[in-house]
């Protein structure tokens, strides 16, 4: 039957109910349909989708979260895309739009993660287990504090330049979750560029070096530290500060280890 969703922009698609044919262009999401249970109903992916290693093997790789590959798109015949605003490229995304469903998120804030977690579980008729992956989402986070008082940090995502983030990011409401504060989290821009100056006069107690999507390595730590002898440096897996869905009950672990 046709059912009628709308996008977290606020987008209007009609789509065959429930989904058979599903790409995901974006790799969290990816992760979080096969954690709803939509190993066969996932026919492609992109190449950064790296989760779960053994369900994605066997499905089709459409391009990168940009530059995607519209032929292949076109080939799999999909009854439903599912995209990010932050992700994946504007341009290419009004293309997809033409001929195909397109559901587009848009995730901030930690209570919008659990949100598209919802939003895809009626999306793909999985409602039971989405409501399941949410409540041990909950009981983790808001039931067991990590950490009791506030850690000043620095969250580096890029350099050549230093590219941190501001309070208007999922990753800053997963650093707040830890109990961490964010020393830029006042900055204007969602991703301002900052110097080691900059992050010397506000006097984190650590500076934390992402894996993604700059891969940050030993000759980067010692280049900081030498700058900033007085906070000690660590680096951190990016993907549990930065993907949303299902992903987060793997963060809180990492989280309560990292300290």
């Amino acid at each position: 039957m046709k059912k009628e969703f709308v996008d977290n922009l606020s987008k209007k698609i009609i789509i065959n109910y429930p989904p058979q044919r599903i790409i995901s262009l974006v790799p969290s999401i990816t992760e979080l349909l096969f954690d709803l249970g939509l190993n066969k109903e996932v026919v492609g992916i992109t190449k950064y989708c790296v989760h779960p290693k053994e369900q994605i093997k066997n499905k089709t790789v459409v391009g990168g979260v940009q530059k995607l590959d519209f032929a292949t798109i076109n080939l799999l015949n999909p009854d439903l895309i599912i995209a990010n605003k932050e992700e994946n490229d504007k341009d290419e995304i009004i293309q997809l739009s033409k001929n195909h469903n397109v559901w587009i998120s848009d995730v901030k804030q930690f209570d919008e993660a659990l949100n598209l977690i919802k939003n895809l579980g009626e999306l793909t008729n999985k409602i039971e287990k989405a409501k399941e992956i949410n409540k041990k989402i909950i009981d983790k986070f808001y039931n067991f504090k990590i950490l009791q008082k506030n850690i000043k940090i620095a969250y580096l995502i890029w350099k050549n330049p230093y590219i941190t983030i501001n309070q208007n990011t999922f990753i800053n409401d997963m650093i707040e979750m830890c109990g961490l504060e964010n020393i830029f989290a006042d900055k204007t821009e969602h991703y301002p560029r900052i110097s080691l100056n900059d992050i010397k006069k506000a006097k984190p107690d650590f500076v934390l070096l992402s894996s993604e999507p700059y891969s940050f390595n030993a000759n980067d730590a010692k280049e900081i530290k030498d700058k900033l002898p007085f906070s000690k440096i660590k680096f951190v897996d990016g993907e549990m500060f930065s993907w949303y869905g299902s992903h987060i009950l793997k963060s809180y672990d990492y989280f309560k280890a990292l300290f």
